[in-house]
């Protein structure tokens, strides 16, 4: 089978715990290399551990490396616009964190330097790979809850250790809605599959730092349907979505993070009667997320959540910034 070779800027958290192993699982992907900035050699710690063949002590070292086909981007928010350019400029595909950027202006500026230079984009959003969101999908295409009038949307987890955090600093794009806000709206657009029109979102920010540490939104779209949803880093973890209709409700108790329950996903359905129907559905979104992007690198395809999607959610994301800051409910710009 054909593979895409792989390199890792940066031996964050993520990476090391879900992403390497996702890239190890998956069987169109090769990890051959991640490189960290870091003086105390945690890339070759982590080559070693895992089993990497090479490991560098500048991310411009790996860039330069010609048998590297891709990279994976799990820096800082701020730092990704940088670094996907500068991959881009090298002629690496990227695979970037969520968000992809913190402005529409720098999300757009990325990808149009990724196609100038002909490499695919994909923002992660890793979550949307589990079966468990097609089978949502395939529910409401038969009209089995009725017409959608609403999606709620919750993520939350309470953030531990707050020390030195890069979550908790504006410079480096902290904050609950760049961290988990972006799932919550990610999932009611792709939901929908429309874009909102107004939002009102409304900030709680940290004690100690001058970020949001939860915000609560509302989304309204032309058709009429609502999106309203909650996210936090000073809450217990709750990561689920429902989808309302006319005749019953979709929940998703286990939506971001169904890795956690070993692939487990559920998709409930309650009628309208009382009618209460659990399905269990497997999946390994991580690595069926690799995949996906290493297949489309292969054949030279658009991914299924392709750059316009991502240039979309920054810009609903950007509408809820600009309503906190206001506090007033404010209108989606459109972008193209």
């Amino acid at each position: 089978m054909r593979k895409v070779n792989w390199g890792i800027l940066s031996t964050a958290d993520i990476a090391r715990k879900l992403t390497i192993p996702a890239m190890l699982r998956a069987k169109n992907a090769e990890l051959v290399a991640i490189a960290s900035h870091s003086a105390s050699g945690s890339a070759s710690v982590q080559a070693k551990k895992f089993n990497i063949p090479k490991a560098y002590h500048s991310f411009e070292e790996l860039l330069g490396e010609p048998s590297i086909d891709a990279v994976y981007i799990p820096l800082p928010n701020h730092l990704h616009a940088e670094w996907v350019k500068k991959a881009a400029e090298m002629g690496k595909h990227v695979l970037c964190e969520k968000p992809a950027a913190l402005t529409v202006e720098d999300t757009k500026e990325m990808i149009e330097v990724c196609e100038k230079n002909g490499v695919l984009f994909m923002e992660t959003f890793m979550y949307q790979y589990h079966p468990q969101n097609k089978r949502v999908r395939d529910i409401i295409a038969t009209g089995e809850i009725g017409d959608v009038k609403l999606v709620r949307s919750h993520c939350s987890f309470f953030l531990e250790n707050k020390d030195g955090n890069f979550r908790l600093t504006t410079e480096t794009g902290g904050g609950s809605l760049y961290d988990v806000g972006v799932y919550c709206i990610h999932t009611i657009r792709n939901v929908l599959k429309l874009e909102p029109t107004r939002v009102y979102a409304k900030a709680i920010n940290d004690k100690e730092n001058p970020v949001d540490i939860s915000t609560t939104g509302v989304m309204e779209f032309e058709n009429g349907v609502k999106g309203v949803f909650d996210c936090s880093m000073d809450m217990a973890q709750h990561m689920s979505y429902e989808v309302v209709g006319t005749k019953g409700i979709i929940q998703v108790p286990r939506a971001y993070r169904p890795d956690l329950y070993n692939g487990e996903g559920i998709v409930q359905v309650i009628s309208n009667d009382g009618d209460v129907r659990k399905e269990i559905i497997q999946g390994d979104e991580y690595k069926l997320a690799i995949e996906h992007i290493s297949e489309c690198i292969l054949d030279q395809e658009k991914p299924r959540y392709d750059s316009m999607n991502t240039i979309h959610n920054m810009n609903a994301l950007d509408a809820c910034f600009a309503s906190i800051k206001s506090g007033t409910e404010v209108e989606v710009r459109k972008v193209d």
